[in-house]
């Protein structure tokens, strides 16, 4: 187990996200689910926390209630090889939720992430991008 784990937060949405999140990475499956008894608080059978791995980082999940709410204060960085898993991690992580600039977006959970390529070399032609565009970029950097 690694030393230090991501712990997510979620109202009653902990097991959908869950799901959302390694049907959308490769390497990803949940390790475990412990679900909520006869005495609550949660209802019966709901999920209560579970553990899910994301390209083998291991993460934390809580059906927690309304009471706290994801800021884009925390936000997870995703490291992209081509532009193609730029396109299709964004697309994917942002459906239901909020496209930013610069390569951030929320998801439907209200959680923040960057996806942003390895590439990356000109900050300032990728100020002025939603969807980070490696080509644009490469561009950028030739004109100098």
């Amino acid at each position: 187990m690694q030393k230090i784990t991501p712990f997510l937060w979620f109202d009653g949405k902990a097991e959908e996200a869950m799901n959302f999140y390694i049907s959308i990475f490769k390497n990803s499956k949940i390790v475990s689910v412990s679900r909520y008894g006869e005495g609550g608080p949660g209802p019966k059978g709901t999920v209560m926390t579970g553990t899910f791995q994301l390209e083998g980082q291991q993460f934390m999940a809580l059906n927690g209630g309304p009471h706290f709410t994801f800021s884009q204060a925390i936000s997870f960085f995703v490291n992209c090889e081509t532009q193609q898993e730029v396109d299709e991690l964004w697309e994917k992580l942002s459906e239901g939720g909020e496209k930013q600039k610069c390569g951030w977006l929320k998801d439907k959970y209200g959680l923040s992430w960057q996806v942003i390529p390895s590439a990356l070399r000109v900050m300032k032609a990728m100020l002025q991008m939603d969807k980070i565009d490696i080509e644009g970029l490469k561009q950028a950097y030739d004109r100098g």
